[in-house]
């Protein structure tokens, strides 16, 4: 594999932020990465995918018979997983500077801005402030997949041979062909906004608006292989889902840690003042 090429084009926005280019086949090497992380995280890592694994459960639960609800719930997980993985960042990123990783660590990465002086809890509310809107989007699809599929099959959906049969297989409508292109019209911009955001924040004292725009310039710099660590996010919470939710505890903290490299392999953002490990 070639060594990233950086993309030294100024931009007043994002200041110094490097943007490197890589190979297409550059995210099965941030996953062989990730893997080795989540080796030495050990169950710190594992934690992270047994508590999404316990909450995919809990909707489970609640929309056992409601599976309108469920197709819109799950997808817009993919939504919001960025910031669920901010402290298997936290462990990559301590890993990577030989540090021990811990308990303690991952209280830091949620509660640092407590522990901080005014200027660094603003810098920390950077990540709170754009997790809600993340979530805010993901909340926002639930909702208009719920509504479009409930509005326009004209029968209740209440397991998933349901969707099956009245959505995907539909022939009297476009529906589920509907459904996929409002969800990658969602999809498509979140992702580029948040492919590095969450890292780069947790590392770099930069604000949001710095954040997405190293995102966007980094899919701009490097589509085929975005497109291709897309389709691997994909395809591998999927694999998650299809095996009733118990691979999301392996599978979560390999993409968290994944993500991580993925970041550091794509932005040079070493000019920039880095944010404190924690404790």
């Amino acid at each position: 594999m070639r060594p990233p090429t950086p993309d030294t084009t100024p931009n007043p926005r994002t200041g110094s932020i490097i943007v490197r280019t890589v190979d297409l086949l550059a995210p099965l090497h941030w996953l062989a990465l990730g893997w080795h992380d989540l080796a030495r995280g050990g169950w710190l890592s594992l934690l992270h995918g047994a508590a999404l694994a316990a909450f995919g459960l809990l909707l489970l639960l609640i929309g056992h018979d409601r599976f309108w609800l469920l197709a819109g719930a799950f997808s817009g997980f993919l939504v919001v997983a960025p910031v669920l993985a901010t402290s298997l960042y936290a462990i990559s990123r301590a890993l990577a500077h030989g540090r021990v990783v811990h308990l303690q660590l991952l209280i830091d990465t949620w509660l640092s801005w407590q522990q901080s002086r005014f200027s660094e809890r603003a810098g920390y509310w950077c990540m709170v402030r754009f997790g809600l809107l993340l979530a805010l989007a993901g909340t926002g699809w639930v909702m208009t997949s719920a509504a479009l599929i409930t509005l326009m099959t004209g029968a209740s959906i209440h397991a998933p041979i349901d969707f099956l049969r009245l959505v995907v297989l539909s022939r009297d409508s476009y529906l589920f062909e509907t459904w996929l292109l409002m969800g990658g019209v969602l999809a498509a911009p979140i992702f580029a906004s948040s492919v590095v955001s969450m890292p780069l924040l947790l590392d770099r004292r930069v604000n949001v608006m710095q954040a997405v725009l190293t995102s966007w310039r980094v899919v701009m710099a490097n589509p085929a292989p975005m497109a291709v660590w897309a389709a691997l996010i994909m395809l591998l919470v999927l694999l998650g889902f299809a095996t009733a939710l118990l691979g999301l505890v392996v599978l979560v903290p390999l993409l968290g840690h994944a993500s991580w490299h993925a970041y550091r392999a794509l932005v040079d953002a070493h000019n920039l003042p880095e944010r404190p490990l924690g404790h």
